[in-house]
């Protein structure tokens, strides 16, 4: 699994992002997602990797759903300055791991929703499970934070910009 989403970020997600394409990509149904773009930890070199996002109160959250070796994660620790290229705008930030148990699981299942179906790869529903349930399937996962004052536009997670797709189909097939 993990092989198959480092060839479809590479090949198709971060691209793009990159291109701007961003504030397109996101729905309910194939989650919402951010690109890190990072330094290499050995190579020095800009880094790019999609993840799953959530924005609570200014502040943007995502999970490090391999676990703590996840190389982005690594760059993180070494070098915890980065850029957030959330859809429609790039963000300087500080990366940082999430200790406190309830910030934690507020921002893990903020995340887990967000993610579409990718928040259901736990076995659960993210939006119906108990609080131990997900601090369970949560053991080993760390909880990134990155304190940027952002604020939700019409691209992210609970905006309207997703709708755009569905319109332009429906049009399209009266149109036909």
């Amino acid at each position: 699994m993990q092989t198959l989403f480092k060839w479809i970020n590479r090949l198709f997600m971060v691209p793009a992002f990159r291109l701007g394409l961003g504030p397109l990509m996101g729905n309910p149904l194939s989650g919402y997602i951010m690109v890190i773009e990072s330094t290499g930890r050995k190579s020095g070199k800009r880094r790019f990797t999609p993840v799953n996002y959530a924005i609570l109160d200014g502040v943007v959250y995502c999970l490090a759903g391999f676990g703590g070796k996840a190389h982005w994660l690594l760059n993180l620790r070494a070098k915890p300055d980065s850029h957030l290229i959330i859809p429609g705008r790039r963000v300087p930030v500080i990366a940082c791991e999430i200790t406190d148990a309830s910030v934690r699981l507020k921002a893990a299942r903020q995340v887990l929703v967000n993610g579409g179906f990718a928040g259901f790869f736990f076995g659960f529903n993210p939006r119906t499970a108990s609080d131990e349930r997900l601090e369970k399937a949560l053991t080993g996962i760390p909880v990134i934070a990155f304190d940027a004052g952002v604020q939700p536009r019409a691209g992210d997670p609970g905006g309207y910009l997703w709708l755009i797709w569905p319109f332009i189909i429906a049009v399209i097939w009266i149109m036909s």
